[in-house]
């Protein structure tokens, strides 16, 4: 059923693996756009789960439900980067799977990711391979510190890696090394870190979103600036270095591409996420299309549109600790958009929203986020 010419029409359902955030905006769109939805994931009224047409209930794992998913569903699609690879390969025949198993395997493991990104073209970190203490500090020797000490699987939001400034930080990996196969990257001395979503179809069409300036804390991304604050001409390169790596893994539907703006203004791409990204929630509200829309029109095949930005914009995620200075926000701020994601638990530090404000001035907003204390939290 692996076919170029394969479109699926409104009425037709759309199979996502996962139920997390991405999974429901995904599923907003699709009923918008008039498709059936069916979510698999393991916790009963997920997010996704909430706003789809039916949910199975089943672990990832679980190979026969993997298969009912693939008998419901006219295209399947994942909004996580976890999938179990072999699970996914036993229903390509039953299914249409535009995104295969390529794209997953090779952004699931360090790695073979950094190689891929220099192979397409693009500049990543100097890294090495490590697996044991001697492996480490012969990297370090080679290409000295500071540093970052990361496992090849698994990992995100800063889980899993630690970084080293100094030799005596060598002392604290024994836990990042027990986890497997790991990398170590020479620090990137950035100005900046950045992102562009770039969409592409079965018939090779690509579009691509503007550059998005990217405010982290704690290793978890807090604000989201769009347009980011570099010339057009390096805005330019980010975007061309996307199209590169897009084209070089024959992508179909959405891949965020996370990257460093250096001190001297080069792009050093850092990771890849082949699903929808936080940093391209703000697309929703201020873009033709959202990053979304262009991920669901692609695995369906559909011509995918010239994206535009329509206002300038600042994205600020809600985390377990800011739910309750936000909901506070909703009576004061009738000019912004507020996201919340139906999860059962608010935990510290659980993505649980977002907030999504449209500006003629993104020094002024960016204060008025300060001003109001709840991501002081």
């Amino acid at each position: 059923m692996q076919t170029l010419s394969i479109k699926i029409k409104p009425g037709q359902t759309i199979g996502i693996i996962g139920g997390g955030q991405l999974g429901q905006m995904l599923a907003f769109d699709a009923k918008a756009s008039g498709m059936k939805v069916i979510i698999l994931d393991p916790t009963p009224a997920c997010p996704a789960g909430q706003a789809a047409d039916d949910q199975i209930v089943a672990e990832y794992s679980d190979i026969d439900a993997i298969h009912e998913l693939a008998s419901r569903s006219d295209v399947l699609t994942y909004e996580f980067e976890n999938v179990d690879l072999d699970a996914l390969e036993s229903v390509k025949d039953q299914v249409f799977i535009p995104q295969g198993t390529k794209l997953l395997y090779t952004t699931n493991n360090r790695i073979r990711e950094k190689t891929f990104i220099q192979s397409a073209g693009c500049e990543v970190a100097k890294f090495r391979a490590v697996k044991n203490r001697a492996d480490l500090e012969e990297a370090v020797s080679d290409l000295g510190l500071p540093a970052v000490l990361k496992t090849c699987e698994g990992g995100y939001d800063g889980k899993g890696q630690v970084v080293l400034k100094a030799a005596a930080d060598l002392d604290k990996t024994a836990d990042v090394l027990a986890c497997g196969d790991c990398i170590l990257e020479k620090f990137v001395d950035f100005r900046m870190e950045a992102s562009v979503m770039i969409g592409r179809n079965s018939d090779g069409q690509v579009t691509v979103f503007p550059v998005s300036e990217n405010i982290n804390q704690g290793e978890i991304l807090h604000e989201s600036i769009v347009p980011a604050r570099i010339s057009p001409d390096l805005a330019q390169k980010a975007q061309e270095a996307a199209v590169k790596i897009a084209e070089a893994i024959d992508l179909k539907g959405i891949l965020g591409v996370e990257m460093f703006v250096t001190k001297d203004d080069k792009i050093v791409i850092n990771e890849l996420a082949p699903r929808p990204h936080n940093s391209g929630h703000y697309s929703i509200e201020a873009c033709n299309f959202s990053q979304f829309a262009v991920h669901n029109r692609a695995i369906c095949n559909w011509p995918l549109p010239k994206i535009k930005l329509l206002s300038p914009v600042v994205m600020v995620n809600v985390l377990g600790q800011h739910v309750a200075g936000t909901e506070k926000l909703i009576a004061e701020k009738p000019q912004w958009s507020f996201h919340d994601y139906g999860k059962g638990e608010v935990r510290r530090d659980r993505k649980m929203g977002h907030v999504t404000i449209l500006t003629d001035d993104v020094d002024k907003t960016l204060a008025e986020i300060v001003a109001t204390k709840v991501w002081d939290v």
